[in-house]
């Protein structure tokens, strides 16, 4: 699973959800994309389980990006405690997502198999996603 290997902070603030990316919002290293449409936390389970969905279906072949990285810590309290008592407890990561973000990119595969791919990947992910080839200026 990734996760940060150092942080300041243990726990941070939820924060909101507003805007769109004006960061990482092309593709940079591959030749097709797959861009978010939505606002949304991305936990690190869910990354990976969208990369494993490619990797297998492109059979180890091809190159794939990852572009987003799971950075924020998200905490919750055990079942059955009482209100009160200071913040729960860190229980994953998660990355924050705003509309245009660049999520995975893929390159060394041909258009149909990234296609069919990135398909795959997104039905892993809670936001609705759109396929992007390099040239294309979305």
């Amino acid at each position: 699973m990734l996760q940060p290997k150092k942080q300041k902070f243990r726990k941070e603030f939820r924060g909101k959800r507003r805007g769109v990316a004006t960061r990482r919002n092309t593709v940079a290293f591959g030749e097709f994309g797959l861009k978010s449409l939505e606002a949304a936390w991305i936990t690190n389970r869910q990354i990976e389980a969208a990369r494993r969905a490619m990797t297998h279906y492109t059979k180890r072949g091809g190159r794939i990006w990852i572009r987003i990285f799971p950075n924020k810590p998200i905490t919750k309290k055990p079942l059955e405690v009482r209100m009160g008592s200071g913040k729960g407890d860190v229980y994953m990561h998660a990355a924050v997502v705003k509309p245009g973000m660049m999520l995975f990119e893929m390159a060394a595969v041909d258009k149909v198999v990234a296609k069919e791919a990135m398909r795959l990947a997104a039905h892993k992910l809670p936001v609705k996603t759109v396929f992007v080839e390099k040239h294309e200026i979305n």
